[in-house]
């Protein structure tokens, strides 16, 4: 498949302080890329080198196998790009600031199309066009990018923590213009620490810690390397019995069930067992993506918890804007 975003031994130091640490990431045409980090993981810089906003240190980044730092501004007509922290021109309309983004890529030529795709999506997003934007509030900031973004198709959409400041509501809208632009051809590299919106929304994810990264592949992949939940209908002595199973561990009784983790990948050899036990109102729950990042992040979290929940170890690991939704 053609790789539309690459990035390899990429390298970027500010002073002293090393952002990216060889880090390789790629991504092929038409999936949406969970690219997953708590704050300063690295997610931003790599994305604004990718955009061409700063050049790396040491490596290389490609972008449709072209270099964003010598060709952005070709390449920026092929890309879409929404940050967490928008800011607008405060005495331009929230639509006329839509349609001067969308000029800037070159989407405005077909005009009549352009004005439908542009209202649909500000019906969607409930966003009145025609307020300063001095007077929008951030979710209202956000939703100008975010219209401003899929109003003109991309080949590429970069999108960083695109979510932020948006209710629960306009999450939704957001997560069924991705399907849209993903059914239609487009690749999407969504950075976000907003777990079940990766999981709802990513084909595949890469997770980076200090610069570099950790883990990536699909979902089924990388739950593959941790742990599934068993649980079934407590009979007292059947916790012996299971705790004697190859594979099992953890085994505890909680609200009136045995559950017990296995082995992702020895959950088949473990399911003939039970049958043979007999037991009842079996589940079985696979890894979350929280898991998964919590095998990499775990640790952090264990510092914050050993200094008192204050956050000052947070802050220094990185990790205090992990954030996992139902």
């Amino acid at each position: 498949m053609e790789t539309v975003v690459s990035t390899h031994g990429l390298v970027k130091r500010f002073g002293r302080v090393t952002a990216l640490d060889e880090l390789d990431l790629e991504v092929t045409r038409g999936e949406v890329h969970g690219f997953l980090g708590p704050n300063g993981a690295g997610k931003s810089t790599t994305i604004r080198i990718l955009l061409g906003l700063a050049r790396a240190t040491a490596g290389e980044a490609l972008l449709f196998d072209r270099d964003p730092w010598r060709h952005a501004a070709d390449l920026h007509r092929r890309v879409a790009y929404v940050p967490g922290d928008v800011s607008l021109w405060p005495n331009l309309t929230g639509g006329e600031a839509i349609d001067l983004l969308s000029r800037l890529r070159g989407g405005t030529t077909d005009r009549a199309a352009y004005a439908t795709r542009k209202q649909r999506l500000l019906d969607a997003f409930q966003l009145d066009p025609r307020k300063k934007g001095r007077a929008y509030s951030k979710g209202n900031r956000q939703k100008v990018a975010l219209v401003a973004a899929f109003a003109t198709p991309a080949d590429l959409y970069l999108l960083d923590e695109p979510t932020s400041g948006l209710d629960p509501l306009m999450e939704q809208v957001f997560n069924r213009e991705i399907a849209r632009v993903a059914a239609e051809g487009s690749t999407v590299l969504l950075s976000s620490h907003i777990l079940s919106e990766v999981e709802e929304l990513c084909d595949r994810v890469s997770i980076i810690r200090a610069g570099r990264l950790v883990e990536s592949g699909t979902l089924a992949e990388l739950r593959h390397l941790t742990r599934t939940e068993v649980a079934f209908v407590h009979e007292p002595g059947r916790e012996h019995e299971v705790a004697a199973l190859d594979g099992a561990h953890d085994v505890r009784i909680d609200s009136g069930r045995i559950r017990f983790a296995v082995d992702s990948d020895r959950v088949a050899g473990v399911l003939p067992a039970l049958g043979a036990l007999g037991v009842q109102g079996l589940t079985i729950t696979p890894p979350s993506l929280e898991e998964l990042f919590l095998r990499h992040y775990g640790d952090d979290v264990a510092e914050v918890d050993r200094s008192g929940g204050d956050g000052s170890s947070a802050d220094r690991a990185g990790t205090d804007s992990v954030e996992a939704r139902a």
